[in-house]
């Protein structure tokens, strides 16, 4: 890892930890079903959204109680699709909360949206992956008060496997996708301050997704 990146010393201790999704026995769900699964030739875990359709936006995620997280890196496989009855606004909506707190009441996401990266419509492609603070700061308030800046493109297929890479350090966070050597998207403000919390599996309404290969070092 590049300390550097994180603005660590290189003196710091890190710890890598390897997290097997497939046989997950710590984890709390939080209107969605979890269940191993292999997909695409990859031992996973599958999580569905089970919420009633009423349900606020942010109110789905796979709690992994056995993780506290601050500073570090997250790394993991995922992939997201929309379910077949699921309404016409789902974009198979996947990614990781972090710093989450007690009974989920507040986290940081950073999420895709896989039928956006190939749409037709640019603004839409523009809209591929978001960056959210549940629940002061939903992606509508901030789409809304900061156009652009909490939101960006990368190219994405539903239902196929995406490595993503989020990097945190005190109030900044860097998302990287498919292995690229520059972030998709830069935060430099994270709404929730310099927290401390669990990591979870995130998605949204209608989406059914995969999870593989989590790696937490910090």
């Amino acid at each position: 890892i590049a300390l550097s990146l994180l603005g660590v010393s290189a003196s710091t201790q890190t710890k890598s930890k390897a997290i097997a999704l497939d046989k997950l026995t710590d984890a709390k769900p939080r209107n969605v079903k979890s269940e191993p699964a292999t997909f695409k030739g990859k031992k996973a875990l599958r999580v569905t959204d089970t919420a009633p359709p009423t349900t606020g936006d942010g109110e789905r995620l796979l709690l992994l109680t056995g993780t506290d997280f601050q500073n570090g890196v997250i790394e993991v496989e995922l992939a997201g699709d929309v379910l077949p009855n699921a309404g016409e606004g789902a974009r198979g909506f996947v990614g990781v909360a972090f710093r989450v707190q007690p009974e989920a009441a507040k986290y940081e996401c950073l999420y895709l949206r896989p039928t956006n990266g190939r749409a037709d419509d640019q603004v839409r492609r523009n809209h591929s992956v978001q960056y959210i603070s549940y629940p002061e700061f939903p992606w509508q308030r901030l789409r809304k008060e900061f156009p652009e800046k909490y939101e960006s493109y990368v190219d994405l297929v539903p239902s196929e496997w995406t490595k993503v890479r989020i990097e945190v350090s005190s109030v900044k966070a860097k998302l990287y996708v498919h292995g690229a050597a520059q972030p998709t998207l830069v935060v430099n403000d994270l709404k929730l301050g310099e927290t401390k919390g669990a990591i979870g599996l995130w998605v949204g309404p209608g989406t059914v997704a995969h999870f593989t290969n989590l790696r937490v070092t910090q």
